[in-house]
């Protein structure tokens, strides 16, 4: 049974909805990062940067830290959501790291200051207010005419999905986004994300706009 240590957090749904999607048993272990949980000498000696998402397969021996390396490392292992082809494994991987680079770090400075911190810092929130349209923007176009984001539901669509939920705090109105908006909404409904979704605990429904 892998081990996961985790938040309520898109980095942490990431991880968890992708081993529901695979049927993989786990066990998840609470990560209370607004506690400072996640600087614990036990979760260092996982995740040395001290960051949720972390694993450990028992099975193989190993441990990760990243979400992104996590989801791929679980593909693999299960055989899916990865495709092995070369042209549409590359394209994969491409839309996941423009999710680690991009739409997850920006996404995240615009929760912040968005959201958690509102009025305090003009010029931040517009900077990131207008970042977060610009890549769902990006999406839109690389939606309009495709059901997922590399050809057949995978870990990039399953490594973006857990930002687009936070919408709202996002102040992005995905009605502006249709193309998005569909995409959303039918990962959205797939039983496994609802399952996911809610690890380690359920802490609100899944926005739906």
């Amino acid at each position: 049974m892998i081990n996961l240590w985790t938040w309520s957090t898109p980095n942490g749904r990431k991880v968890s909805i992708l081993l529901e999607e695979l049927g993989l048993p786990y066990r998840a272990h609470a990560v209370d990062i607004t506690r400072g949980e996640q600087q614990a000498p036990e979760f260092l000696a996982v995740s040395p940067n001290g960051k949720i998402p972390a694993i450990r397969d028992p099975e193989s021996g190993m441990a990760l830290m990243e979400s992104g390396a996590i989801l791929i490392y679980l593909a693999e292992k299960a055989g899916r959501l990865l495709p092995t082809e070369p042209t549409a494994r590359y394209r994969t991987l491409e839309w996941l790291m423009w999710q680690m680079g991009g739409l997850g770090p920006m996404l995240g400075q615009a929760h912040h200051f968005l959201h958690f911190h509102p009025g305090k810092a003009p010029y931040a929130e517009e900077r990131y207010h207008q970042e977060a349209r610009r890549l769902y923007g990006v999406l839109e176009r690389r939606l309009a005419d495709r059901d997922y984001l590399a050809g057949d539901y995978s870990i990039a669509d399953i490594g973006c999905w857990p930002w687009v939920s936070r919408f709202e705090w996002q102040r992005i109105d995905l009605a502006d986004y249709p193309g998005v908006r569909r995409w959303y909404l039918a990962i959205a409904a797939r039983p496994a994300v609802q399952r996911g979704y809610h690890c380690p605990t359920r802490v609100n429904d899944i926005p739906l706009p």
